[in-house]
């Protein structure tokens, strides 16, 4: 069994979905593919399905029923795939906003180079984001350095959610106590994974915003963001990271 799977959660990604699964297949490394999809009314999950007779094995679907947040969809994803023995386990958005020929660098940094969690990061060699308003920008770049000053974590982007995950950190992690769904989910897991002394490294990639279909981004997302890194920082104080590696 190929020991590579990257999560994508969906909704109303129709004019996505059929390019980055073939895209990602077309990789020069193995990779498997579960897409998670909250039942977009649009019918990204039969594109899904019929494509699934093409990559029989390879690609996966898990429907469920309703938009039930990001970060949901990807505990989902995470606990399925340490279900089917997975060893290395990828989040990437559907839109190509993250480079799938990153994929193959994120596992290096993993397999090859030792580290336990591997970033995509948008600005760990400066800001590398194409197609973003400039206010945009600027409120993910400083969201990096708010987290960084309240958590000290150090990571350059820790809303990143372009991601190798090892499967000795996704089974130390509890993940059902994993509390947030938008960007707060993604720096919790970061977070989370840092506590308890796992190597993290961050691989530089240019992050280009989606050219079709449409951004899920909220005022609701910055807001859990924004109030969940003080909440993240207060409940450490009280939680034990003992290492099970």
């Amino acid at each position: 069994m190929n020991n590579c799977i990257v999560v994508i959660p969906t909704y109303n990604e129709i004019e996505n979905v059929e390019a980055i699964i073939r895209k990602v297949f077309s990789l020069n490394h193995p990779f498997d593919l579960l897409i998670i999809d909250d039942g977009s009314p649009d019918g990204t999950a039969n594109v899904v399905k019929t494509l699934a007779k093409e990559y029989e094995g390879k690609l996966h679907l898990v429907e469920r029923q309703g938009k039930l947040g990001l970060g949901t969809a990807y505990i989902h994803g995470f606990k399925w795939a340490l279900e089917k023995g997975y060893e290395y386990i990828f989040e990437m958005d559907a839109d190509f906003s993250h480079p799938p020929e990153d994929l193959v660098r994120l596992y290096r940094s993993c397999a090859e180079e030792g580290n336990d969690v591997a970033i995509g990061s948008r600005y760990i060699t400066g800001v590398n984001v194409v197609n973003w308003p400039i206010n945009r920008v600027l409120m993910s770049y400083f969201a990096g350095y708010y987290v960084r000053m309240i958590t000290g974590m150090q990571v350059m982007d820790p809303t990143a959610g372009f991601i190798c995950y090892t499967a000795k950190v996704l089974r130390t992690i509890n993940l059902d106590n994993i509390k947030f769904i938008g960007y707060a989910f993604q720096i919790e897991m970061k977070f989370n994974s840092w506590k308890y002394g796992f190597k993290i490294a961050e691989v530089p990639i240019i992050f280009t915003d989606r050219t079709k279909g449409a951004s899920k981004m909220s005022r609701g997302i910055f807001k859990e963001a924004i109030f969940g890194v003080i909440s993240l920082k207060v409940n450490s104080y009280f939680k034990r990271y003992i290492p099970k590696h």
